[in-house]
């Protein structure tokens, strides 16, 4: 009876200990939440070189929000494996506030979509943070190009399959993956001229070594203004501002083809929500300083924001887009 008594107490002790020392964890989880971020460096993962346009976005957005939280945010790049590198980074760091991933289409739609091998999940390693904006896609050709529209480019690859050639910045880029759906939608085959970087693909669409190619909008509004491209449709619902006379692929052609690049943060799986809407309330309010604004609209970005739904939204909806392109055209990535 002593024993059993003896017992029992001994168990409350330990109940109680263990109560206490949850009880601590939380008001130190919580106070570290309050105090976010206390001045300490906040580091901005890029998963790609220096001087891309994710990059470029990082610095800016890193600079304003640095500057609004009274704390200074590194941009780290850490490329390779189309952003998987960089990406598996953020995915094994501290979901504390402290780690945030500069991600695009490419690195969390179609590298998700093409890659089964990838060391984390696309979505649910991490935690939405903000969509920043979308990048418009131009289908271009030379100058001295004898179509003169996307109806005459798709007639002439349905009457040679094969014979008209487009370029790309590289197997699994998104510039790559809208011409396959444009394959697909139209029901024609055309051959892939892929290069590293979506410079020398322009340049060599301009030379007329290439017929087409999908390109942003940013390196190629000179281009085109200067005579040296021409643009035959936009791959957006409607027409770009920048690019006010030409049509959308729909407009000219090829109906429901929509095939935008997005740019986006995330955060590790994990970090508190009263940290993710700070973060987003910050960016939102970057994205709206009219000289980021403008800084933007330079890198032919359109800026959209809201909240970290809206990014999910449109992640998970452009990796089923992919899966199904990639799936059709055999198309992977390891």
């Amino acid at each position: 009876m002593f024993e059993s008594l003896h017992l029992s107490g001994r168990v409350r002790k330990l109940g109680m200990s263990v109560c206490l020392a949850a009880a601590s964890v939380a008001v130190g989880v919580a106070h570290a939440q309050s105090d976010w971020p206390a001045s300490k460096v906040i580091n901005y993962i890029v998963p790609y070189p220096a001087g891309g346009t994710t990059d470029i976005l990082a610095r800016l957005i890193a600079q304003n929000v640095g500057r609004a939280l009274h704390t200074t945010i590194v941009v780290e790049n850490r490329p390779g494996a189309t952003g998987a590198i960089g990406s598996a980074f953020v995915a094994r760091a501290a979901p504390d506030g402290y780690t945030l991933l500069g991600a695009s289409t490419a690195s969390h739609a179609i590298n998700p979509a093409l890659n089964p091998k990838l060391p984390y999940d696309a979505v649910k390693s991490f935690t939405p943070v903000a969509l920043l904006g979308t990048i418009p896609s131009v289908l271009i050709v030379g100058p001295n190009s004898p179509y003169k529209s996307v109806k005459e480019l798709v007639a002439a690859a349905k009457a040679k399959p094969g014979t008209v050639s487009y370029a790309s910045g590289g197997n699994g880029t998104i510039l790559q993956m809208s011409t396959e759906l444009l394959q697909q939608q139209e029901n024609v085959r055309m051959n892939h001229v892929p290069y590293k970087g979506d410079v020398p693909a322009i340049q060599d669409v301009m030379a007329g070594h290439v017929d087409f190619m999908f390109a942003p909008t940013a390196p190629i509004l000179p281009h085109v203004q200067a005579g040296k491209l021409r643009a035959l449709a936009v791959a957006t619902a409607a027409r770009v501002p920048s690019l006010p006379n030409v049509p959308t692929m729909a407009e000219a052609g090829v109906a429901n083809f929509e095939a935008e690049q997005w740019q986006g943060v995330f955060a590790p799986a994990g970090t508190p929500a009263a940290i993710v809407q700070r973060l987003n309330a910050e960016i939102n309010k970057a994205l709206k300083d009219p000289e980021v604004k403008a800084q933007l609209g330079k890198l032919g970005i359109n800026v959209v924001g809201g909240a970290p739904d809206r990014l999910a939204e449109i992640q998970k909806a452009d990796i089923a887009k992919w899966s199904r392109v990639g799936k059709a055209a055999n198309i992977t990535l390891e």
